[in-house]
Formats: C-alpha cells, sequence, structure tokens
C-alpha cells in the first residue's frame, strides 16, 4: 500500500510538473466568441525584454486544436521566446473547404482566422509589461490553414479585411513570418514596404495548397471553389525579388504531409531563422530536402530530381 501512495504520488508531481510547461489564457472574448491560447514562458526570465512567437495550428479551418503547436511553443520556450499557440473560429467546420465550396466562404475563414491573429497580437502588446515582452519583436507562424492565416495576417490591408473594433497600431509590423506549407491569395501584397523576414517549408508535390502558383486544391476553373494561391515557391522567388530576406525549404515530390515538418520534427530551425532576424542577419537560401518519394506525373518540379 505505501508502495503504491509513493508511486501515485510521483505520478501526481509528473502530472503537475507536465501541467506548469505552460498556462492557458483567454485573450479575445465579445457576445459570440471566446478565444484561448496556451503560454509557454522561458525558465530564466531576466531583465531584456523577450521576442514572442505566436503559432497558429492547421486543420483546413475547420479542425485541429492548438495542443498541436505544443512543440514548436515549447521549444522556442526554452530557447528564450515567450510563445503562445491560440486557438481560433473554425469557420469551415461543416462548410465545404473544397473544390464544390463557395470561394467567398473560404476567403471568410481566412479573414476570421487572421483577425484572431490579430487579437492575439494585441493582447501581448497590451500585456507586454506582464509577460515580458519587446513588441518590436514578434513572430507568426503557422503550418497549412495556420500558415495562410499567419500569411494574410503579415500581408494585408488591417483596416479594409479588420474585423474588430479594437486595433493593432498603425506602424505595428511583425519580426517576421514562418509559414509551413502556406499560401497567399495576392502576392503583390507582398512590397518592398511591406515585405518581412519570412521562412517557408513545404512538398513540392502538394496537391492541397499548391507548392508554386495554382488553384487551391488544383480545383478546375469552374469550380464554386476555385481559388488561386500563391504557394511557398512563389513568395519565396518573390521576396527575392524584392531584395527582401526569405528562406525556403522545398521537401522533393513531398506533399501536404510536411505542413508541419519543421514545427514537430526541427524546431530549432524556426528558432535559429528567428535569431537571425533578430541579429539583422539577411538570408537568401532553398534547401532541397530528399523524401525518397516519386515524383507524380505533372506535378512537382526538376530541381528535385
Amino acid at each position: 500500500m505505501k508502495k503504491f501512495s509513493l508511486l501515485l504520488f510521483a505520478f501526481v508531481l509528473f502530472v503537475s510538473a507536465k501541467a506548469q510547461d505552460f498556462k492557458t489564457l483567454t485573450y479575445f472574448v465579445n457576445d459570440s466568441t471566446k478565444l484561448e491560447l496556451d503560454l509557454f514562458l522561458p525558465k530564466t526570465q531576466g531583465k531584456e525584454k523577450k521576442p514572442l512567437l505566436i503559432h497558429v495550428h492547421g486543420g483546413g479551418f475547420a479542425g485541429g486544436t492548438r495542443e498541436w503547436g505544443h512543440t514548436i511553443s515549447k521549444h522556442a520556450a526554452s530557447q528564450g521566446y515567450v510563445a503562445a499557440s491560440i486557438s481560433y473560429t473554425l469557420y469551415m467546420k461543416n462548410r465545404k473547404f473544397s473544390c464544390d465550396g463557395i470561394l467567398t466562404e473560404k476567403v471568410k475563414a481566412i479573414q476570421i482566422a487572421a483577425n484572431q491573429l490579430w487579437q492575439a497580437t494585441l493582447y501581448f502588446i497590451n500585456n507586454s509589461e506582464k509577460y515580458n515582452i519587446d513588441t518590436s519583436k514578434i513572430f507568426i507562424s503557422g503550418s497549412s490553414a495556420g500558415a495562410e492565416t499567419a500569411l494574410h495576417a503579415a500581408y494585408w490591408d488591417r483596416d479594409i479585411m479588420g474585423l474588430y473594433p479594437n486595433k493593432l497600431p498603425n506602424d505595428f509590423k511583425y519580426a517576421g513570418v514562418i509559414s509551413g506549407a502556406g499560401a497567399i491569395m495576392d502576392i503583390n501584397l507582398i512590397t518592398k514596404e511591406s515585405v518581412i523576414p519570412t521562412l517557408l517549408f513545404h512538398g513540392s508535390c502538394d496537391t492541397t495548397v499548391p507548392y508554386a502558383t495554382a488553384a487551391h486544391h488544383y480545383c478546375p476553373t469552374n469550380a464554386s471553389g476555385w481559388l488561386m494561391l500563391f504557394g511557398s515557391y512563389s513568395i519565396y522567388n518573390h521576396i527575392i525579388d524584392l531584395n527582401g530576406s526569405a528562406k525556403l525549404v522545398t521537401y522533393c515530390n513531398g506533399g501536404h504531409e510536411y505542413s508541419d515538418e519543421l514545427f514537430g520534427k526541427d524546431p530549432q530551425t524556426v528558432v535559429d531563422f528567428m535569431n537571425n532576424v533578430l541579429n539583422d542577419k539577411k538570408e537568401e537560401s532553398h534547401v532541397i530536402v530528399a523524401t525518397n518519394k516519386e515524383r507524380k506525373k505533372g506535378n512537382g518540379y526538376s530541381f528535385c530530381d
């Protein structure tokens, strides 16, 4: 009995230690919506203000949970960052996000998520003293739908696309964006004035979110859900043409399964990128990773062969 009690006590301590890795906070409330985030803080605080990473999980705007962002958030916190993985409205739940869906609904899903990412950002700006955050060093990241959210949050006109009365400061700009298998609807949103350091990673044969420029899901042009997207390869080349700072990791012949690859399996690459940004180190690199997958006929890029 005594041995059992000791084991139970050890288990409770283990669970408590795990629970202390993060705290769950409410970052936005209105009459119809309550949104939470999981906050990971560095073990050592110190007096110097910390950079912040806000992560948005994937799931096609219909599923997924903020727990999916715990690996990258926990690792970033271990490297001196304040980090948060947020929940957001899954607007496409019980709606079609496929070729036979409704185009305006797709756009609305991204708009709502991007606005809620802005609200999470505003929460941290308003509480920067409490959490010891340097508001000039806020990064955003996301996987798949989360990547689309982050990219649009980085580059959309917040006055035109804003949905909520509380706004980010007019002069606010993210320090950088990290996109896993993401895309943007209008590449012309990325200009010399608006461009920020960008880390992108993507499978070159992704049939869900295009690696380069194509319709979402490669839908035919007569589809009700037809939506043109500019993927990682197109974004990377565009930023380089603008003389901006960007890094692209291409998983040769890989599909959408690589959308969380760096966040889940190699989070130090993400932290290294953010550290380089903070140290004013410009990136212009394209890393090609072999996957031992065969390129599908009519899809992918020859530099992967």
